[in-house]
């Protein structure tokens, strides 16, 4: 007799989105500190520096900006280049531990640029961009015209982007402090935080952390995640302890068998969030937030607008002009969803920018 296989439960977009939430931190805002936030969202991302400031504002409940920036003086959390190549706000101790589990992208990105460094011995390029941004943190420019006088005849923008990939350069304050301004200047994390990394993370171990923030998920939402590659073996040693699921198109998907599932019904209030918030950027689909007709709706040309959730999914853009908070949805709003919108606007202005007075007001509609 041949024994069937039950299939795996259907989780549809509202059960994924509402659970997708919980794990962000934005189906209520969670009573944590920032350094334990920052840690259980495996890091926030942060190209410019304000939206780590907006990402915890948005999840955390009696958040002030103080605190991140006391984290990022106090060398307990610093910004550096980790997943899918783009500068992320991390923990000290993930920070040592993640950049070394995907050095693999960043070489393969060194090979992009290859044709720019000819003649040029990385493991050279390494000892000397490490030597001198050990000596004293550096601009990017400075460091570039320091490895080209070494190889004159090679592409500056490989040469950084070389130096960048091959060592963990982070990002040094004051950059990065709320309402202060800095240059990007650059040294290793080791030099910065005065102790060597250890052993990559297990990739295991990122893998039920990357559940516990972001799932249920796919082996390709993962990937999409971390910038990696081939990560189907570490979900197979997993399954056994992994529940299993299936979303609408028959993709398979794992979960932690005690993590949060909400009800597809649970209400899920509206949420201000920065431009590249982790939650959009996060799974190869991102139907689960993004609704396909939104899709492309967050940027224009190279300007990427922060964003609007409304009943847990991308809803429209916002932005600060002078003393105004600009909301522009992508569909009209009824007056309630207006009003949720409009206090949940005044509460994110009241935690960022207390003591300054804005407006609130509704632009456009974008179609």
């Amino acid at each position: 007799m041949t024994k069937t296989t039950s299939p795996a439960p259907l989780l549809g977009i509202r059960a994924l989105n509402r659970a997708t939430l919980d794990r962000q931190l934005l189906l209520r805002r969670a009573p944590l500190q920032a350094a334990a936030a920052v840690e259980h969202l495996i890091g926030l991302q942060a190209q410019n520096v304000r939206p780590p400031y907006y990402a915890l504002a948005a999840r955390l409940d009696g958040f002030v900006p103080e605190r991140l920036s006391e984290l990022m003086a106090e060398r307990a959390v610093v910004r550096m280049v980790t997943m899918r190549s783009t500068i992320h706000t991390h923990t000290a101790a993930d920070a040592l531990a993640l950049r070394p589990l995907v050095q693999p992208a960043r070489d393969r990105e060194i090979g992009v640029f290859r044709k720019g460094l000819t003649g040029v011995d990385l493991d050279r390029l390494a000892a000397l961009a490490r030597e001198f941004v050990e000596a004293e943190p550096r601009t990017m420019k400075q460091l570039r015209e320091h490895l080209l006088a070494e190889w004159p005849d090679a592409d500056p923008q490989a040469l950084g982007v070389a130096a960048r990939c091959s060592l963990p350069l982070v990002q040094v304050t004051p950059r990065g402090l709320w309402g202060r301004s800095g240059q990007v200047s650059l040294t290793t994390a080791e030099h910065w935080l005065g102790r060597p990394a250890g052993p990559a993370a297990a990739i295991d171990d990122v893998v039920l952390r990357y559940l516990a923030a972001f799932g249920p998920a796919s082996v390709k939402d993962m990937q999409t995640w971390a910038g990696l590659t081939r990560l189907r073996p570490a979900f197979e040693r997993l399954r056994p302890q992994l529940l299993t699921f299936q979303d609408d198109n028959g993709v398979e998907l794992f979960d932690l068998p005690d993590a949060p599932r909400p009800d597809p019904d649970t209400p899920a209030p509206p949420r201000f969030l920065p431009e590249f918030d982790n939650l959009l950027l996060s799974h190869a689909d991102r139907t689960r937030v993004v609704p396909p007709e939104h899709w492309g709706s967050t940027w224009q040309g190279n300007t990427v607008h922060c964003t609007l959730l409304v009943d847990g999914f991308l809803a429209g853009v916002w932005k600060l002009l002078d003393d105004t908070l600009v909301i522009q949805p992508f569909t009209t709003l009824t007056r309630a969803r207006r009003a949720e919108v409009e206090q949940e606007g005044r509460r994110m202005l009241d935690t960022l920018h207390e003591g300054t007075s804005y407006d609130i007001r509704f632009g456009t509609v974008i179609r």
